[in-house]
């Protein structure tokens, strides 16, 4: 029990420290607690979920071979013009299209594929582009917290409570529609009325033209109906009685098939520092169950909330938003999962675990908005806005977005009082 608190420990202040890869201070923790014995091999394998991986696998083939149609850029340009340059318009309906791409692909890709066609837009109405690349941190966040597939830590917590795509829309995207036009009200306040170009810069942005963004139309067709069968295969995935990961790998196959894509250069292109990160992350995880040591936490987690099911729910919303604002995300998911599980075997109700695997997605998704490093999206767009030569500064950003996250959790709070 002790050797595994103490690898854990490691693991995450090295997390958080962050002068090395994640995926190599994670396989380095799961290494550690094979040798020293805590798990052996078999039992450190059984301990990867393999749902997720092969669900993050299958999603990120697809979203790879999609990205080189430009279809991204089209709809990004496309938006822009509807709202003729208007600039405070365009960030509302980039915010949106945001928000709506990261619910059915995933919040990394899509502000991989956003921000650098943001930073061009904001250059060439001459405005700065840091309020238009903060906002679509937060709303792709908000917007991966609607869906099983949106955001990694509903990956893991979707595979781990057997929850479905729908359970996901259903009990979250209300409240994620709610959070998404609250926090519209503070952003006007502090960057609607200064966000005013003239006709001339207006004018530059119309004339862009979102037909030059499609490169590979043919391949556009096939992708487009690629997903359409993804996307239909998890909204009956219950009828189906199909795990999430096997529906993203049979698109992905497909997928290849009829592109006839290259398949090194498009397995290249899979976050495999996020597959190996999530693969050691199981291993450590699975370490502490093994040991007991959830078992006391889960024990000491109910002793603090007096046994009361909704006490217990506002407890993981609120200790996982503000962990995951400091921490990345998906550690603290994968570090709660277990203790979840446990504390719905002490409370010995079915019904009263459900709402806590959707404080922990609320706590954990939008807390990643607290801080720049809350969140693998975050930590993305401030990468790319540093290489155009727009830093993000951790006080600077933290100032407004640890507000606007605690008003996100506050509505949480108000959701799951009112409906569970």
């Amino acid at each position: 029990m002790l050797i595994a608190l103490i690898v854990f420990a490691a693991v995450y202040i090295l997390l958080i420290w962050d002068k090395f890869n994640r995926a190599v201070v994670s396989l380095l923790g799961a290494s550690l607690i094979v040798l020293l014995g805590v798990l052996d091999q078999e039992k450190a394998v059984e301990g990867i979920d393999f749902n997720a991986i092969g669900l993050l696998i299958g999603m990120m083939i697809i979203v790879a071979v999609c990205q080189k149609t430009g279809m991204f850029q089209y709809v990004a340009i496309r938006s822009a013009k509807i709202v003729n340059g208007e600039p405070w318009r365009i960030m509302i309906m980039l915010g949106w299209v945001t928000a709506i791409t990261s619910a059915f692909l995933d919040n990394v890709t899509t502000v991989l594929l956003v921000a650098p066609l943001t930073i061009l837009m904001a250059e060439e109405m001459q405005i700065d582009p840091y309020p238009f690349l903060f906002v679509e941190i937060f709303t792709s966040n908000i917007g991966g917290t609607a869906t099983l597939i949106g955001d990694p830590p509903n990956i893991l917590i979707g595979s781990a409570a057997n929850l479905h795509f729908m359970d996901f829309i259903v009990n979250l995207a209300p409240i994620v529609l709610v959070i998404m036009i609250a926090i519209f009200v503070p952003i006007y306040f502090l960057y609607g009325k200064k966000l005013t170009v003239d006709s001339n810069v207006k004018e530059k942005i119309l004339q862009f033209n979102e037909r030059d963004a499609l490169q590979d139309i043919p391949l556009l067709k096939k992708c487009l109906l690629v997903l359409a069968i993804v996307i239909a295969g998890f909204l009956l995935q219950h009828r189906l009685n199909l795990e999430a990961a096997t529906i993203a790998i049979f698109g992905a196959a497909i997928l290849l098939l009829i592109t006839g894509d290259e398949l090194h250069s498009t397995i290249g292109n899979i976050e495999w520092t996020t597959i190996f990160f999530f693969a050691g992350l199981f291993i450590v995880i699975k370490g502490l169950d093994e040991t007991g040591v959830i078992k006391i936490l889960a024990k000491r987690f109910l002793e603090l909330t007096s046994g009361d099911s909704f006490m217990t729910s506002l407890a993981i919303l609120w200790v996982s938003a503000i962990a995951s604002a400091f921490i990345d995300n998906i550690p603290v998911v994968a570090a709660m999962i277990p203790l979840i599980k446990e504390v719905g075997i002490q409370l010995g109700e079915n019904d009263a675990v459900t709402p806590l695997w959707w404080s922990l997605s609320l706590g954990a998704c939008l807390g990643g908005n607290g801080t720049i490093i809350g969140a693998s999206a975050n930590v993305v767009v401030a990468g790319i806005a540093a290489k155009a030569g727009h830093h993000f500064k951790f006080v600077e950003f933290m100032k407004l977005s640890f507000p606007m996250m605690l008003l996100s959790i506050v509505l949480c709070t108000i959701y799951l009082y009112l409906i569970y």
